[in-house]
């Protein structure tokens, strides 16, 4: 541990991650950019979510929310992973040293395994592709597990300055 706790100060103080942090504007441009991205991104995927679970747009086939929305997703995500990367840079010790970063990252993990699995296996199954009335009780339990991981991810994201150290 103590290797990458050495390895994120020195990004951190790297010319770059110096550069964001002293700025007076780069550091809450990138953060609204975040927040922005995480916005249409979780946003998006919370209503997809709940058509997963049979509670918004119950007529609307689930396939054709999923390319719908996908592009406006990913998108958002895009903005979210750079922006979160450059502000990772520039407090990348500070954020080793954060519970709730860590387990951002944690749930961000199992976030991500989700959707995969969802994307891969999930989504490819006839009764989705088909439109089927009756959908899958795995398509349910996958809206449930995005929906509750994605909102510990963005309150974890919220916590990471209130809970600044393990102590």
């Amino acid at each position: 541990m103590s290797t990458l706790y050495a390895l994120a100060e020195q990004i951190e103080a790297s010319a770059i991650g110096v550069a964001i942090a002293e700025s007076r504007y780069a550091y809450p441009i990138i953060e609204g950019i975040h927040l922005i991205g995480l916005s249409v991104s979780v946003g998006l995927i919370f209503l997809t979510d709940l058509r997963l679970m049979n509670l918004f747009m119950k007529k609307v086939p689930v396939i054709d929310v999923l390319r719908h929305l996908r592009p406006y997703v990913i998108g958002g995500f895009i903005a979210v992973f750079i922006s979160g990367g450059l502000l990772f840079w520039s407090a990348a010790a500070r954020m080793l040293d954060s519970p709730a970063f860590v387990a951002k990252m944690i749930f961000m993990f199992f976030a991500g395994l989700n959707a995969l699995y969802f994307e891969l296996v999930i989504a490819q199954r006839a009764p989705v592709q088909e439109s089927h009335p009756v959908l899958p009780s795995s398509v349910a339990v996958a809206g449930v597990a995005s929906f509750g991981l994605w909102t510990l991810v963005v309150v974890c994201g919220r916590l990471i300055p209130y809970l600044p150290t393990w102590g």
